[in-house]
């Protein structure tokens, strides 16, 4: 089935309950169901960041791919990076269901899954039998929710994936595990890199998820640990426990973290705040809330490098990449960047 056809078929699968509908586009991209050879990439999309070259700016968020099981076929229909986990080291179930709630009103997505997945094992397998890929493949680690300890698990999860990973991301901000988000702080986040640092000194850049409900402060201490531990870069950022102002109808009081359009102010607002305190000192990639070509600038703009999404995928399936770096070419043009690497910090 092409990407196009897929997307087609996208109302159809809003009749499944969320979850249910999600690991079925898993199985099927993992099976070929859903395949596409995407063409070569406008060279004008091209992004050097972290010693790596990034076909085009757009991946796609941890959490969709959580077990690597279709890293490849996502690769194919066009994503420049594709990020897979959060991987525990011990298999987890998760939270209870349901926990994966659509609001199309808004759209706008909430979960409370809580790192659900096949544990390490299982994930070292699905990297060992990765073919050829066209774009670059981030691996998100993370704790299990008991018999935890983040000085020990983290490193050894790096050293694990190191051999098959372009980029780590360090996942110290989903909102479902209980006391995650205190990783963040000073202290702790400053121990686990420095962990990292002695126990894998030959591994590939690393990266920090950080929560858009950090305050202002919060997220210029995590800046500049970051800077000191020699992490290469920032992911701003993860999902919201706040809620908007006028945030009514079905699921919007669901508890858990909040994704989609609602996200986009807040994150772009913290992913400027972390572009100037930084400095160019820190590779930053926008997550949060993109829909369009002219979010992917606006984030560009705000003073990412990349970008990532997940939620707009997820409602508008594989046609999504292809419209969007047209979008992001007719952006570009319209603002006089010869290159999405010229508009990189042109808004700060």
């Amino acid at each position: 089935m092409l990407a196009a056809l897929a997307s087609s078929l996208m109302p159809l699968m809003r009749l499944l309950d969320a979850e249910q509908a999600h690991n079925l586009a898993i199985r099927a991209l993992a099976t070929g169901l859903i395949r596409q050879s995407s063409p070569p990439d406008n060279p004008a999309l091209e992004i050097r960041a972290m010693g790596l070259l990034f076909p085009n700016p757009i991946g796609l968020a941890a959490g969709f791919d959580k077990n690597a099981r279709a890293i490849v076929p996502l690769l194919n229909l066009g994503f420049g990076h594709v990020e897979a986990g959060t991987v525990t080291p011990l298999p987890q179930p998760g939270n209870p269901r349901p926990r994966l709630f659509r609001l199309p009103q808004h759209r706008a997505v909430i979960n409370r899954l809580g790192f659900n997945n096949d544990g390490l094992n299982a994930y070292l397998t699905r990297l060992r039998a990765l073919g050829p890929r066209t774009g670059r493949f981030s691996a998100n680690v993370g704790i299990n929710k008991t018999g935890a300890d983040p000085e020990r698990d983290y490193p050894a999860l790096v050293a694990a994936v190191t051999p098959y990973a372009d980029t780590i991301t360090i996942n110290v901000s989903s909102p479902n595990t209980p006391g995650l988000r205190d990783l963040q702080s000073e202290d702790r986040l400053r121990a686990i890199l420095q962990a990292i640092a002695t126990q894998v000194p030959v591994r590939p850049p690393i990266l920090v998820k950080v929560a858009p409900d950090l305050s202002e402060a919060g997220l210029q201490s995590v800046v500049e640990t970051a800077i000191a531990c020699k992490a290469a870069g920032l992911i701003v950022g993860n999902t919201t426990i706040t809620r908007p102002k006028n945030f009514a109808g079905p699921n919007t009081l669901q508890v858990g973290g909040l994704s989609g359009a609602p996200l986009f102010e807040r994150a772009t607002h913290m992913l400027r705040i972390a572009a100037r305190a930084s400095a160019g000192r820190l590779t930053l990639i926008g997550c949060g809330g993109i829909r369009t070509g002219a979010d992917v600038l606006t984030k560009l703009m705000a003073g990412a490098t990349l970008v990532q999404l997940y939620t707009e995928f997820a409602y508008a399936g594989p046609a999504l990449i292809p419209r969007l770096k047209t979008e992001l070419l007719e952006a570009l043009r319209q603002h006089n960047f010869p290159t999405a690497r010229d508009a990189i910090g042109a808004g700060l």
